[in-house]
């Protein structure tokens, strides 16, 4: 529930007060559509959020989208990083590497929370 919250509220800022600091992660490769980009992103992650509280019954599955989409996001991290973007207060080379090693956290909590990779380790049976 509380990741469920999580991804709403900040689905939420990509569509109003935090449009452009979440368009200063998009990858240079897509800055042309920097605000198409936030604002689709914006709206998976309230989808994925809302979900995750509305739709319990599919927690697993949900688990795994939440994790794909830590992962797909992954990549504007990294940009930021790469690039020297200063947003969300990241204004330093090593704030932006430090923000790095949370995304795998991110990942851990969403399968994790969910029973995504318990589930998964309970149909892999050596």
């Amino acid at each position: 529930m509380v990741l469920g919250f999580a991804l709403a509220y900040a689905g939420v800022g990509h569509l109003t007060t935090s449009r452009q600091e979440f368009q200063a992660q998009v990858p240079t490769l897509f800055k042309d559509y920097a605000d198409f980009v936030v604002l689709a992103s914006g709206v998976v992650e309230i989808a994925l959020g809302v979900g995750l509280i509305a739709l319990w019954r599919y927690r697993v599955q949900l688990g795994w989208l939440v994790a794909a989409f830590f992962l797909a996001i992954f990549w504007g991290n990294i940009s930021q990083y790469v690039n020297g973007v200063d947003a969300f207060g990241l204004n330093s080379d090593r704030a932006r590497l430090i923000r790095l090693f949370f995304q795998p956290l991110l990942v851990m909590w969403a399968l994790g929370s969910t029973g995504a990779w318990s589930a998964w380790r309970s149909r892999v049976k050596p």
